[in-house]
């Protein structure tokens, strides 16, 4: 028996202006994990899935052609090249919530394909799982940017520019973010859709949106190499007025953001495509406690901290 694990993940700066070619930033969440468990079995059985959180059992056969989790099996074992022809249970469940911008999907495909080739004798790099998501992450949302399979297959806070570049980068001193969920789901394929319709009928605006949120992302970067975090707070206020004008935030959003700043928080935004999922707060450890009581006081259904760094 082979088991895997991966993190979720929160993308800290360039949400939507990514698909764009802006760069984003993007950090791993351990606090919250998907695992994958890879059992060999008798002779005749066939390549067995098993969703645990839904409740669901069927056979690589049995798998309509579009079902996520048969996708990045049966690329795993191509890209591998030992075929289709095993004998196996693969067991997958995750403490990620589904559709809030902590991206369940990758980390589940993440942790498929580690358990999957460490089991078969062929362990990947981060690189070659990373490409390996990013097409099972088309059928979950379409136009993916690509930053859900990179940062989660590499566990490290990742710079990234579609297409272009990835870059794992140093962080000076590590800093606290709080992650409140709204309880609202965050369909990324329609909140991504939704953009691109109002780009195609207002190119000029969004390009200029697109343009800042960029500009933002890369000062971010500096500023988290640097050691600045009140830069990083006030970027993320920035970076959230912007989204707003994108027209991706929402009423629960906003009211989130607004309770996690008058906790004390250095700055806060929407995180992930926006409409619902969770907002991020940058915190303090003096500040960690009130910021977490405002946010429930709020209606945020759950929130949790985690250290980058």
């Amino acid at each position: 028996m082979t088991v895997a694990y991966a993190s979720g993940k929160v993308i800290l700066f360039g949400e939507h202006a990514v698909v764009y070619g802006q760069p984003a930033l993007a950090v791993p969440v351990t606090q919250v994990q998907a695992q994958a468990t890879v059992e060999t079995e008798p002779e005749g059985q066939d390549i067995t899935i098993v969703a645990e959180d839904l409740e669901q059992s069927y056979t690589l056969e049995q798998a309509p052609p579009d079902d996520a989790l048969r996708a990045i099996v049966v690329g795993t074992l191509e890209h591998i090249g030992v075929g289709t022809k095993h004998d196996l249970t693969i067991t997958v469940s995750s403490t990620i919530p589904i559709a809030r911008g902590l991206g369940s999907g990758a980390a589940i495909s993440t942790a498929i394909v580690r358990a999957l080739s460490r089991h078969l004798g062929h362990p990947l790099s981060p690189q070659a799982i990373s490409n390996l998501v990013y097409e099972t992450e088309k059928i979950h949302h379409g136009t993916p940017s690509g930053i859900d399979n990179t940062v989660i297959a590499f566990e490290k806070p990742v710079y990234f520019v579609r297409d272009q570049k990835t870059e794992i980068f140093p962080v000076k001193s590590p800093f606290l973010l709080t992650i409140a969920d709204s309880g609202i789901a965050s369909p990324t394929r329609i909140a991504v859709s939704h953009v691109r319709r109002a780009w195609e009928r207002g190119r000029e605006k969004y390009e200029e949106l697109f343009d800042e949120i960029g500009t933002i992302a890369e000062m971010g970067r500096q500023a988290i190499e640097r050691g600045e975090i009140e830069t990083v707070g006030r970027l993320m206020n920035e970076n959230h007025r912007l989204l707003q004008l994108m027209g991706v935030s929402s009423p629960e959003l906003k009211g989130l953001v607004e309770a996690a700043r008058e906790g004390g928080a250095l700055g806060a935004k929407l995180s992930g495509a926006g409409r619902g999922g969770n907002i991020i707060a940058l915190v303090t450890q003096e500040t960690r406690s009130r910021v977490d009581m405002m946010l429930r006081l709020a209606g945020a259904k759950n929130v949790i901290i985690t250290e980058v760094g």
